[in-house]
């Protein structure tokens, strides 16, 4: 069963990729020991979310969601809404933004971002704890375009700089190439 104390302990063992995530990790860490209600939406300062990076099963292709209302194309990933197991949120946001069922590539965490979050009509400015997992997938199975999003579909990884990702993104597809997956 998956505690605040088990993804503190993830947080804890983690490995960097680079100066700029080992950033993202402590802030992340020290963001879920100062709140025990860091999964919850309601904290509204910012909460933990999961998010997955799907890869087709020989690796050379990703899916993403163009997001609706960022305008970006981005991993499937979103709230926790008050759950602790942020793997089994990660793998619910696949399902839900892709159609997708997608399976756990190994048990740990691939990346870690907090990335702040604009104020909107009925909640302020925030920031997102983004937890990530690297998932595989069928690339056959038919993709399903939630309400979030404009489109969804499989990117060859070479492709994924042309289109408007950002740098958390880009840092996926560097992680892929260097064999962290």
């Amino acid at each position: 069963m998956s505690t605040r104390e088990t993804l503190i302990s993830q947080l804890r063992a983690y490995r960097a990729f680079n100066p700029h995530e080992e950033t993202m990790r402590e802030r992340i860490l020290a963001f879920v020991e100062e709140h025990a209600d860091c999964f919850e939406r309601s904290l509204l300062v910012g909460h933990v979310t999961a998010s997955a990076w799907v890869l087709s099963a020989d690796r050379t292709e990703t899916l993403l969601v163009h997001h609706g209302r960022l305008d970006k194309w981005l991993q499937p990933g979103g709230h926790c809404d008050g759950s602790p197991d942020v793997l089994a949120t990660a793998m619910r946001e696949v399902l839900e933004e892709t159609g997708v069922e997608a399976v756990p590539a190994g048990t740990g965490i691939f990346d870690l971002d907090a990335h702040d979050i604009p104020a909107r009509k009925t909640e302020p400015a925030h920031v997102h704890y983004d937890v990530r997992f690297l998932l595989l997938a069928d690339r056959d199975v038919p993709l399903v375009v939630s309400e979030e999003s404009r489109a969804v579909a499989w990117v060859p990884l070479d492709e994924v700089r042309l289109l408007n990702t950002d740098q958390s993104v880009l840092r996926l597809v560097e992680k892929t190439r260097r064999g962290a997956v």
